[in-house]
C-alpha cells in the first residue's frame, strides 16, 4: 500500500466535513459537531497566514482516507500538538497508523526543529494509547473526566515524546516513510 499525505483544499471539505461527523470518528473525539458545508469553508480560509496550525488529508493507494494536523505549534516552545482520523473504514490499517505516527515524529523533529509532540486520547481508547507508547510516547498524565460530551464524562491520557527520545529510538523502528511538506 501506499501512504501520503498532502495539504486540504477547499474542494475536500465536504469530505472532510462527512468524516468528522461519521460515529465511528466521533466516538473518540472531545465533540460530535454538526457541521456545514459554510462552516467548513469559514474554517478552511480561516486557516490562511496561521502559523499555529497545519492540515492534510491522508490517502492511502492515492485515495482520500482521513486527515492528520498539528496543532497549538508553538514557535517560540518548539512544542505542537497532534491527531488523526481515518474516515475511510476500509482503508484503516495498524500499518498505516504507525506510519502515520512516526512519520510525523520525523518531521516535526527532523524538518520544523521542535522540541516536543503532544496528543492525548480518551482513556477508554486503549488500543491507541498503546500504539503511541510502541511509537515512543510517554504517558504524561491521565485527567479525570476531562471532557463531557453529551452527558458522559471521559478521562483523557495525555502523552509526550521529545526529541531526545526521538532520536535514541527512532533507528528501531521499520515503517512506511510518509513526506510531509
Amino acid at each position: 500500500m501506499l501512504f501520503a499525505v498532502r495539504p486540504i483544499v477547499e474542494d475536500d471539505l465536504e469530505m472532510i466535513m462527512n468524516w468528522r461527523m461519521s460515529p465511528t470518528v466521533t466516538a473518540y473525539m472531545n465533540t460530535n459537531p454538526k457541521l456545514t458545508l459554510a462552516g467548513q469553508r469559514e474554517w478552511f480560509f480561516s486557516l490562511k497566514g496561521k502559523e499555529t496550525v497545519k492540515y492534510w488529508v491522508i490517502e492511502v493507494d492515492n485515495r482520500p482516507a482521513g486527515m492528520i494536523y498539528l496543532v497549538d505549534i508553538d514557535h517560540e516552545h518548539k512544542s505542537t500538538s497532534w491527531g488523526y482520523y481515518v474516515g475511510e473504514k476500509k482503508l484503516r490499517s495498524m500499518e498505516l497508523a504507525i506510519s502515520l505516527e512516526l512519520s510525523l515524529y520525523k518531521y516535526v523533529f527532523e524538518n520544523m526543529g521542535f522540541e516536543k509532540v503532544y496528543c492525548e486520547v480518551f482513556s477508554i481508547n486503549e488500543g491507541v494509547g498503546r500504539l503511541h507508547q510502541l511509537c515512543g510516547c510517554k504517558v504524561l498524565d491521565i485527567v479525570e473526566e476531562e471532557v463531557e460530551k453529551e452527558g458522559i464524562k471521559y478521562d483523557v491520557t495525555h502523552f509526550g515524546i521529545t526529541r531526545h527520545e526521538w532520536e535514541v529510538n527512532k533507528t528501531g523502528y521499520h515503517y512506511n516513510w510518509i513526506e510531509f511538506d
